[in-house]
């Protein structure tokens, strides 16, 4: 029988991860609540053991491909639209020192999130259950995260409004996209310029395991985001900038 997160912890070293035997156990439990919870209500239909150390758990963790000081020079991250967790919550694993908060629409899911973090014993992770256009603008969030992350949210245009405004000036925003979006890419510079980013490295995902043309897009903060943005609910989807 192999040793429990075999893959993940093999597979991270390639990203210059080196986890624990105690981070280790802490993935093992995330899989566990993972797969229960997953009984109830859907939250991925990837679910068997390997596939989550990879598609999930790996997955998660090669944002550290895009950060040029590596993830240990930053304090704090956002995940937005984090879903059951993904890349958030392996990065605050992977990396206990930073501050985590996740944003969250679905009440159901952001419970999964309250139940992980609690269980898992975490310290510095908040978890919001709003919508990321009305979250933005709370005072306590708007521009406090020295970077922002999102998995499979939306185009780059509408994704730039969700998260922009999270990000202080100085900041990255890294979204985890599929290859093969050049047009997206170029669309997007109109939003990034309004909402004080720039368009940053786009980097490809070549790591054992990970073979679906994976890329990581970063956003580079540059200036303030406009009080306007994000507009309200629905705003940004239907009528991207």
């Amino acid at each position: 029988m192999s040793h429990r997160m075999e893959i993940l912890g093999e597979s991270a070293k390639e990203l210059g991860i080196l986890l624990t035997s105690f981070q280790l156990d802490q993935f093992e439990t995330y899989f566990g609540e993972l797969a229960d919870w997953n009984q109830r209500m859907n939250l991925t239909s990837v679910v068997e053991y390997k596939e989550v150390q990879v598609k999930h758990f790996l997955d998660s963790l090669t944002v550290v491909l895009a950060i040029p000081g590596g993830l240990g020079s930053l304090r704090s991250v956002i995940d937005v639209g984090a879903g059951p967790g993904f890349p958030g919550l392996p990065l605050k694993l992977a990396y206990p020192e930073l501050r985590l908060a996740l944003v969250e629409s679905v009440g159901k899911k952001a419970d999964f999130l309250k139940h992980l973090v609690s269980t898992l014993g975490l310290a510095d992770v908040e978890v919001h259950t709003g919508r990321a256009e009305r979250l933005a603008h709370q005072p306590e969030l708007r521009e406090a995260f020295d970077l922002v992350v999102n998995r499979a949210l939306a185009r780059l245009p509408v994704l730039a409004e969700y998260t922009l405004p999270f990000c202080g000036t100085g900041g990255i925003m890294v979204a985890l996209k599929h290859g093969g979006i050049d047009a997206e890419l170029v669309g997007a510079a109109h939003a990034l310029e309004v909402l004080g980013g720039r368009m940053g490295k786009v980097t490809p995902v070549e790591v054992t395991g990970l073979t679906d043309n994976r890329i990581l897009v970063a956003v580079d903060k540059t200036g303030s985001t406009p009080d306007g943005f994000p507009r309200r609910p629905g705003i940004p989807a239907k009528r991207p900038l």
